[in-house]
């Protein structure tokens, strides 16, 4: 196996299952503190914003082949994601408890994608200095992957629904549940 593989593997073997396992720990700490009645429904819509934030650079570097294009919407959305996290943390502090656990899912939630990035920076070095120099032409438009993933070349497509089953559907259901309760009690009164 070359490293080039062996790269890709503990990409889609290690790292990506490892930061859909954080993002349901997190949900399961947002669960036992009751978001509903703590920070509620706006930090809800900043959970969807973290998952639609770090979920398309994603769906986009399984999908399509990763060029100049690709490569600036990740960085964009690393650094974006990086913001809203941080101000989702002094935003939530004193309003619910951030257990050890939920520190912990944070760590891997914020330095996985990081370290994702680094390792398609290593698997297209070309790419990287071509964004970093301003050298975009014909870097910009979008085009399938060409390399399969996974040994049935399905992984993409696998990787999706067992992301929507155990992290995307969870955080609508907290989503639903904050809007609900909302609705019902209005906005949670926390000192």
């Amino acid at each position: 196996m070359d490293e080039a593989t062996l790269v890709l593997n503990v990409m889609l073997y290690v790292l990506l299952p490892l930061w859909g396992i954080a993002g349901m720990l997190d949900w399961w700490c947002h669960r036992n503190t009751e978001i509903e009645k703590t920070s509620g429904l706006h930090e809800a819509y900043v959970h969807c914003l973290m998952g639609v934030q770090i979920g398309i650079p994603v769906v986009l570097s399984l999908l399509f082949e990763v060029n100049v294009l690709i490569m600036l919407l990740c960085f964009a959305a690393l650094i974006a994601h990086e913001l809203v996290a941080h101000y989702d943390v002094h935003f939530t502090t004193g309003k619910r408890e951030i257990s050890i656990w939920e520190v912990h899912a944070h760590n891997y939630l914020a330095t996985l994608p990081f370290f994702l990035l680094l390792l398609i920076i290593v698997r297209k070095w070309e790419v990287f200095l071509d964004t970093v120099t301003l050298n975009w032409g014909g870097g910009l438009g979008i085009e399938w992957r060409q390399e399969p993933l996974g040994a049935s070349g399905n992984y993409a497509v696998g990787y999706m629904a067992v992301m929507s089953i155990f992290v995307v559907f969870p955080y609508m259901q907290e989503w639903w549940r904050c809007y609900r309760y909302e609705k019902l009690h209005g906005k949670p009164e926390v000192s």
